[in-house]
């Protein structure tokens, strides 16, 4: 049994310089190791202030008590706007609220219940195109996310031919774009360059001209009346209740793109790392095993309660591996944390990275070990210092989904297959728009024998 990778610290002390090069690199390993248990952490550039806030009182207070004043960093979305423009993710204040008053409906339990069977045959054709041997599993889990995404939202799978194509691109869009550009450590006038590497303004354009071509599709099959009772055609049809406004054929394309991004993105992370945590730990896996081997041929919602093993693997995943290991808030005002002032426009970072791994609240916080959620000590470092999917009002909106989608993509994986490491392959976790393994992680698989 193996300790889960964990990327090696910088120096206490670099330049300005080298600390820009090692985060266009990778921000994981770019921090020094005292930020796994600070409260709280100071850095200084030339043009501007940055607080690592790694404390739960404070986290609270910048994500649930004072959200409104804690605003989205627009330095987080110098980097994203190519691919997402207006969407959610970036929006702000009035804006952000009108647009989550329209898309939250799409993912309440009711609605969540209905993309079931359609989660269900996504995760069936995932497992039929595994088969024995070494296999590349961050390939895998993007390829199943993905199909899950257009299965729920569109109603079409990702062998449809706009479907694969926006898969396709999305692969070279994830490799090119770091998390942050330049502009997210020097403050840029808006005429100059962004440095944005060619490839990655070109597969955003292709892949929001993609995105319009299914969108206006749907729209136009709302107005004939023949469009699939699905999470776009709900999306699309429900109405602002205080305005009355619906989404145009343009903003639902900035929304759809980070549904592709947050929905497929973050997931298949989580479920590659999942796996490979599963294959380190063969104790572990064989207790999922049997608890898989219980499942029906085709699994209803119901089913679901049955996994807990499963779910608190994923959930353990999902703390060692945050999808997205940094957010970046900006202080609207002069504000004052742990004694300390924080100027107006200073840079607030929450790293679910760092505080997932805080001794402070967690016990041996590097191992893997899901059944900590079912200690109390556990249960209270989850409810104070686990936030995989942010909290407060800018919490995750498909946090639900994605808690319904992992667990049910790794059972049936687990049911059809038994999955070992590779000798010699060890992955190392980097941050390009979320966290994934520098080479990639590979697995062998060989199937489980059944009765009969």
């Amino acid at each position: 049994m193996s300790r889960p990778p964990k990327p090696a610290a910088r120096p206490d002390k670099v330049s300005l310089w080298t600390y820009v090069k090692l985060f266009r690199r990778d921000i994981l390993s770019a921090q020094p190791a005292r930020l796994y248990r600070a409260k709280m952490a100071a850095f200084k550039t030339p043009f501007f202030r940055s607080f690592m806030v790694n404390e739960p009182a404070l986290i609270d207070l910048v994500l649930k008590e004072r959200p409104m004043e804690f605003p989205k960093s627009g330095r987080i979305s110098e980097g994203l706007r190519p691919l997402l423009g207006n969407s959610v993710f970036l929006t702000n204040g009035a804006e952000w609220e009108r647009q989550r008053r329209i898309i939250d409906p799409a993912f309440e339990g009711g609605r969540l219940r209905d993309t079931f069977p359609a989660m269900v045959v996504a995760a069936e054709a995932a497992v039929a195109r595994l088969s024995p041997g070494v296999v590349e599993v961050e390939e895998q889990t993007s390829h199943a996310a993905a199909d899950v995404i257009f299965r729920t939202l569109f109603s079409i799978p990702i062998d449809h031919v706009l479907a694969r194509q926006v898969f396709d691109e999305f692969r070279t869009y994830q490799r090119t774009q770091p998390i942050l550009n330049l502009a997210a450590f020097i403050p840029l006038p808006s005429w100059v360059p962004r440095g944005f590497r060619r490839q990655t303004k070109r597969s955003a354009k292709i892949i929001r001209r993609l995105i319009t071509e299914l969108t206006a599709a749907r729209m136009d099959q709302i107005t004939a009346g023949t469009a699939p009772d699905d999470l776009a055609t709900k999306i699309m049809t429900t109405a602002d209740p205080q305005t009355g406004e619906r989404f145009d054929t343009q903003e639902m394309v900035d929304q759809v793109a980070i549904f592709f991004l947050a929905g497929h993105e973050t997931s298949a992370s989580a479920l590659a790392w999942a796996l490979y945590l599963i294959a380190t730990h063969p104790d572990i896996q064989a207790r999922v095993a049997e608890e898989v081997a219980a499942l029906p041929d085709h699994p209803q919602l119901s089913d679901m309660s049955t996994l807990r093993l499963t779910r608190d693997v994923f959930r353990e995943a999902l703390r060692l591996y945050p999808p997205v290991p940094m957010m970046v808030r900006q202080a609207a005002q002069d504000e004052t944390l742990r004694d300390r002032d924080v100027p107006k426009g200073s840079q607030i970072v929450l790293s679910p990275w760092h505080l997932h791994r805080n001794d402070r609240y967690w016990e041996r916080p590097d191992d893997f070990d899901p059944d900590r959620f079912t200690r109390e000590d556990g249960k209270t470092a989850q409810r104070c210092a686990y936030i995989p999917f942010s909290a407060g009002p800018r919490v995750c909106t498909g946090a639900g989904f994605a808690m319904m989608e992992g667990p049910l993509i790794l059972a049936l994986i687990l049911r059809a297959f038994r999955v070992e490491p590779v000798e010699g392959q060890v992955p190392v976790p980097v941050a390009h728009l979320t966290v994934r393994a520098e080479n990639g992680i590979y697995l062998r698989l060989s199937r489980r024998e059944t009765d009969g």
